[in-house]
């Protein structure tokens, strides 16, 4: 990855794309903007397991593939692993463990239960009761109709754009969990 492009930005909109309720939607799964609204990327879900993340022009930028229910590998083109995502517990859209390309651990923790942020940390709050937020990631819901979500992202100056990417894979894999392909209208 030499050109950091859509990872070297602080801030990024990841959501999924209006749509008509009265017609079959046929495009991305998910929008990868800027705040400012201008298209970087699209995920297209290939199956229940595989998800890709390409750029507008088409070209690919990272392959997110779900083992089980909650674990998911990132990998390039290259078929090389750049990071992984993972939820445990009962609560499994409550934090997100994730491990970058150079082996960095990182959380992505929702503080509370009917909390919209979440907060990407190195420790676990559960564990650490201040610790160092690096990030956050604000869901919302940008069509109340027919449940469009949004997830407005947001990441400190310190970290790299491997670890950004590692960041905006893992929104995919939140989204997932909240909202599988094909379930439900309802986030979890």
């Amino acid at each position: 990855m030499t050109d950091p492009g859509l990872f070297g930005l602080e801030a990024v909109v990841v959501g999924q794309p209006k749509r008509s309720w009265w017609r079959r939607y046929v495009g991305p799964a998910l929008a990868v903007s800027t705040v400012e609204g201008t298209p970087l990327a699209w995920v297209t879900y290939t199956d229940d397991t595989f998800s890709v993340l390409t750029k507008t022009s088409g070209e690919f930028i990272v392959r997110i593939e779900q083992f089980g229910p909650t674990e998911f590998r990132f990998t390039d083109a290259e078929d090389r692993e750049v990071g992984t995502a993972g939820a445990r517990g009962l609560m499994k859209t409550r934090q997100l463990s994730l491990r970058t390309e150079q082996g960095r651990q990182l959380l992505l923790t929702r503080p509370g239960l009917l909390n919209v942020e979440w907060h990407l940390t190195k420790t676990d709050p559960e564990e650490d009761p201040a610790p160092e937020i690096l990030g956050r990631v604000t869901v919302s819901t940008i069509d109340s109709w027919i449940g469009l979500q949004q997830y407005v992202v947001e990441t400190d100056p310190r970290l790299n754009a491997f670890e950004r990417r590692t960041v905006v894979a893992s929104v995919v894999c939140l989204h997932l969990l909240r909202r599988p392909p094909g379930g439900g209208a309802a986030p979890a």
